[in-house]
């Protein structure tokens, strides 16, 4: 059985495993203060090019995300996101129990623009409801869409207009910037949004985020936050190890992109074959849309998630690939598809 279930079954690059090997009996303090944490730190400021930002590692995306927009906000504050967004879909509710409501979007591509922030605004429009404060948008999205830089651009100008925080979700940032319809730059980031973060954890690393705070007003007490939801690791050399593999070199954007040339080589075997797809994604999630029967048959051999139905006979499947996905693995995921086809 291969999983195609998604791009964190794997444990991690060999690289990140032989040096926390290597420094693994060294002393070194804790709670992100070790020389690994300080150096990766420095090293992702190098890489965007700003010494102005704070880096904050954190185990995983869900706590990343309760930790930071439950910082950012006041009680009586809420965030926007799109209906497939994390924070409102698959995080046990982790968000709202902070005390901070999320207010849904629907869309069809899993981007926010304009049109629907001030759609919630003009609903949102005095103290009798919760006050629209930050702006959650995933980049990839979690239907593998990506945000282009004029998109960014318009919700930042937007933002500023209105109060308004933009906190982006970068659990599958590599995938983001690695694909071939990117036009952005991980050193532009800062200038577009308020805060971001790196995902480590979904591209090579053990576990694993890099929150990075632009936003002057967002840092105060943030290492106070961390800790009171647990996130402030005594072994925090084990983050930092982790990231200082990934950039150290290009390891990191190397191992996204070879996530996304896997995908990509799904999506056009597949597209030869006729087959269609739900969205029309660039990076290293792919929804082709199946016969059931066919889906019945893969699902001997591989593991995925049958992500919706579409009509009786036909229902979209998520396809995931990794940094660790093999090239033979998806020509016989194709080969397979092509005998049940028939």
């Amino acid at each position: 059985m291969y999983s195609f279930k998604n791009d964190y079954s794997e444990g991690a690059h060999p690289r990140i495993l032989t040096t926390l090997i290597e420094t693994n009996l060294e002393q070194e303090d804790g709670y992100g203060e070790d020389g690994y944490s300080q150096k990766a730190v420095e090293l992702i400021k190098a890489r965007l090019g700003r010494t102005d930002v704070d880096v904050h590692l954190l185990s995983g995306g869900t706590q990343t995300n309760l930790t930071a927009i439950a910082a950012f906000l006041r009680p009586h504050e809420a965030a926007i996101a799109t209906a497939s967004g994390h924070i409102f879909t698959h995080e046990t509710g982790a968000i709202e129990a902070t005390g901070h409501k999320v207010i849904s979007v629907d869309t069809e591509d899993g981007k926010l623009n304009t049109e629907h922030l001030q759609g919630v605004l003009d609903y949102h429009t005095d103290e009798h409801m919760v006050k629209p404060k930050l702006v959650y948008i995933s980049n990839s999205t979690e239907i593998g869409t990506i945000y282009k830089k004029p998109e960014l651009k318009q919700l930042r100008e937007f933002c500023d207009r209105n109060g308004l925080i933009l906190f982006m979700d970068g659990a599958r940032l590599g995938s983001a910037l690695t694909s071939s319809e990117n036009d952005l730059t991980l050193s532009e980031l800062p200038g577009l949004v308020d805060a971001f973060y790196i995902g480590g954890t979904k591209n090579g690393a053990l576990i694993g985020e890099a929150l990075v705070i632009c936003n002057d007003s967002l840092k105060t007490d943030f290492r106070f936050h961390i800790k009171q939801k647990g996130g402030l690791l005594a072994k925090g050399r084990v983050l930092g190890i982790q990231f200082l593999e990934l950039f150290r070199d290009n390891l990191f954007f190397e191992l996204a992109n070879h996530a996304n040339k896997m995908a990509e080589l799904l999506k056009t075997e597949l597209a030869n074959a006729n087959v269609k797809f739900l969205t029309d994604s660039p990076t290293n999630q792919i929804f082709p849309i199946l016969p059931n029967e066919v889906i019945s048959g893969l699902q001997n051999s591989y593991a995925f998630h049958v992500w919706e139905k579409v009509d009786k006979d036909y229902s979209a499947i998520r396809l995931v690939t990794s940094w660790a996905t093999k090239e033979e693995q998806v020509a016989a995921f194709i080969e397979d598809y092509k005998k049940l086809a028939k």
